[in-house]
């Protein structure tokens, strides 16, 4: 049954008011009928679908509105969305939650529960509309068509709309709900490539993120926290700047400040991702007054143990050191890898790195807080506002019925803004100045340097080769700061049955630098690692990497493998002969495959570069083939390969973030270098030749984060005869002659 409610004038301002919309906080239309939590419809037609994953730039809200259009066949035009609140997903037994789980309130569109419930709540929508014009006009639901939010009488040619129909609607009980029809009949998902619903508000400075939030009565806080992460606050002078221009106050986040219990069902991440750290911030009229008496004022920290690490060559040493012992932890173990490399005739070895990295996310890290005892209003760029949810209660005190998160739009998350700990710290600082919506704003350089970054990590692979050339044993040690994955090393196909002998070991080394998500994690590490790894293999069997991989992956049961090889390598026109200092390499990885096949994205790259003898290198293209299983969002698709292709190319040949006397060294762009424009490859192609038609519609985002940097290192080995094993790759003399 569908519980239809009407709402008033009033109460639709009221709402409007506490929870804005990036996009203008429209009002919700008066006499809105509600057909469920996930969809309503007014008298004027208007579609309102509430989402509830945020939309990073990738897409998800128009792939969540193209699923209800699929089932609805509403117009289109009159199609728009609205953030799910976290607030009423508590309130009402967790709603929203309750069955897709954690994936809730994360940026992703395809998770196969939430596209269930989309279809089935357009469906049944659909069904009651089509019933209440058949009740209206007294005729069979067989003789009506519904198109772009009309339904139509074909013999008598009556018409009505969505809007005309709706209150009507939502007083009918069916007798069943209606079965959404299998994909193979689907009209506009995997066909429709509409533009990005928020593209309209972007172009014409109208969609609000995070930073751009501004409420009556506001302040501002500029933050520093320990600039060695885990560090604690010893001193501070705030009478030095007190009497600066705009100045206001001080707050001080203790992380020993005593904070109430959480229980951890009602959090997606542990809480200790998201704990406190020991800060300090300003708080004036303006962000440049706050930021100015912040650097103006005497602080002192206490360093903590993190200061141990002096350098960045001593925490090398100590990843290096760890991969030659014996692991902490035994990931995989099948057969005797030990004793099948023992007998092996013919065995590759080789050690790769990957330093940290940041997120560097356009938009730096910032949020707005208002807080009282009666209620907590947090406007926010987050990833989880589940998560920033409760972490906001629990910060407060306050329970989390009177808490309200208020989505914005995200200027770039790529994992960093999920597990809420930027949201605590505005929380934090906010507190301290109750009764005003504080502003809290980091800096970038504050940003980069209180990153949770992709963990550092050091891998040594072996593997001993048949008479084929192929692996018949596999050992890997893997060594990393605390945090980091062992994914796509446990859970990759050598790992899960390629290989018959294998053995994979893990270590931590108990570095402080805090790491979290980073685009693609663990697999954008430990694909570098493997697919490089399997060209040194090929090299040393004599055969052509594409060749190798071919044979390698035809004895994994799942063809869309061995599909995308063919179709990037076919569409690259792999092995044409190149100018002298040119190269191609190729690499195929899963995002999302958890050591099954036919699952998750599979996505092969070709890299095609030019070196020249100095050893600048220029990429001149990537193609891309990808099997995601079924296709929903095509431009989507496009947009997310050619993005995360420039990601992994910057990830490959930039990134790194180096440690000094405890403390990131890099803080800002001139330190960090990212790709400019003239830096993008002069094409990315992205090819649908591979793509199996398997039910599952996989999440792509992160999938080019897998294969792009090893194509990219493989392709600069073919020109120039040197191998990379770390990144980034600007750190090798790349000089040929």
């Amino acid at each position: 049954m569908a519980l239809g409610i009407t709402w008033s004038a009033e109460a639709s301002a009221a709402v409007g008011s506490v929870n804005p919309q990036p996009w203008g906080g429209q009002p919700r239309a008066a006499n809105t009928t509600e057909y469920s939590p996930w969809l309503t419809i007014g008298r004027d037609g208007l579609v309102t679908v509430r989402v509830t994953a945020p939309d990073l730039g990738n897409g998800v809200m128009t792939q969540q509105l193209m699923t209800v259009a699929e089932e609805l066949y509403c117009d289109w035009n009159k199609l728009r969305a609205e953030y799910a609140p976290a607030n009423r997903n508590f309130v009402e037994g967790h709603v929203y939650s309750k069955e897709i789980g954690y994936l809730t309130y994360f940026g992703r569109s395809t998770a196969p529960k939430r596209m269930e419930i989309l279809l089935q709540v357009a469906a049944s929508a659909r069904e009651r509309l089509m019933a209440a014009a058949a009740r209206t006009w007294g005729v069979p639901r067989s003789e009506l068509q519904v198109r772009d939010g009309v339904i139509t009488h074909v013999s008598s040619r009556r018409k009505a709309s969505f809007g005309e129909l709706a209150e009507t609607a939502a007083t009918i009980q069916l007798d069943a709900e209606p079965t959404p029809k299998p994909h193979k009949d689907w009209w506009f998902l995997g066909k429709a490539s509409p533009i990005k619903v928020q593209q309209p508000q972007i172009v014409t400075g109208k969609a609000v993120y995070g930073i751009d939030v501004t409420l009556p009565d506001m302040v501002y806080a500029a933050l520093m926290q320990s600039p060695v992460q885990g560090g604690k606050l010893k001193s501070y002078d705030f009478e030095k700047v007190r009497g600066m221009p705009g100045v206001l106050g001080v707050a001080v986040v203790d992380p020993t400040e005593p904070r109430p219990q959480v229980d951890p069902k009602l959090l997606p991440f542990p809480v200790g991702q998201s704990a406190p750290q020991s800060a300090i911030a300003v708080i004036a009229e303006h962000y440049w007054q706050a930021r100015k008496a912040l650097e103006a004022m005497p602080v002192q920290w206490d360093d903590g143990p993190g200061a141990q690490w002096k350098t960045q060559d001593q925490i090398d040493k100590a990843l290096n050191s760890a991969i030659e012992q014996e692991g902490e932890k035994t990931e995989v173990s099948r057969g005797n890898a030990l004793e099948a490399l023992e007998k092996s005739a013919r065995t590759v070895e080789a050690v790769y790195h990957a330093p940290f990295a940041d997120h560097v996310t356009m938009e730096p890290l910032n949020g707005t807080a208002l807080v009282t005892p009666e209620r907590v209003d947090v406007w926010h760029p987050t990833q989880q506002a589940q998560q920033g949810h409760m972490i906001a209660a629990q910060e407060t005190g306050v329970p989390p019925e009177k808490v309200f998160i208020h989505q914005t739009f995200v200027g770039g998350g790529f994992g960093r803004r999920a597990y809420g700990n930027d949201l605590r710290m505005v929380v934090a600082v906010a507190k301290k100045y109750p009764g005003r919506p504080v502003k809290v704003i980091w800096s970038r350089e504050e940003t980069m340097r209180q990153g949770r970054y992709r963990p550092i990590e050091t891998v040594k692979l072996r593997a001993g080769l048949d008479s084929n050339g192929l692996p018949s044993a596999f050992h890997v040690r893997v060594a990393g700061s605390p945090g980091f994955y062992v994914r796509y090393l446990s859970d990759g196909p050598l790992s899960s049955g390629l290989v018959d002998n294998v053995q994979v070991e893990s270590r931590v080394v108990p570095l402080h630098v805090m790491g979290g998500p980073y685009r693609g994690p663990g697999m954008n590490v430990n694909a570098f690692a493997t697919e490089t790894f399997i060209d040194e293999c090929a090299v040393a069997a004599g055969v052509d990497p594409l060749e190798y991989r071919l044979k390698l992956f035809s004895k994994w049961p799942d063809p869309g493998w061995t599909q995308c090889l063919k179709e990037v390598a076919t569409k690259a026109k792999w092995g044409r002969k190149l100018p002298v200092g040119w190269g191609q390499g190729i690499a195929i990885a899963n995002w999302g495959m958890g050591g099954k096949p036919q699952a998750g994205v599979t996505l092969a790259a070709v890299v095609t570069v030019e070196v020249s003898k100095q050893g600048l290198v220029r990429v001149d293209s990537i193609d891309i083939a990808l099997d995601p299983g079924r296709v929903g969002y095509p431009d989507g698709i496009v947009s997310q390969m050619e993005g995360g292709a420039i990601f992994a190319l910057n990830s490959a040949l930039n990134e790194r973030l180096t440690v000094q006397d405890g403390r990131i060294v890099e803080g800002n762009y001139h330190e960090y270098p990212m790709l400019r424009i003239a830096d993008a490859p002069r094409r990315i192609n992205v090819h649908f030749g591979g793509v199996s038609g398997h039910e599952r519609m996989a999440e792509i985002g992160e999938s080019p984060m897998g294969a792009v940097p090893p194509a990219l290192g493989n392709a600069i080995f073919a020109a120039t005869g040197k191998r990379l094993r770390s990144m980034p790759f600007r750190m090798h003399d790349l000089s040929w002659s």
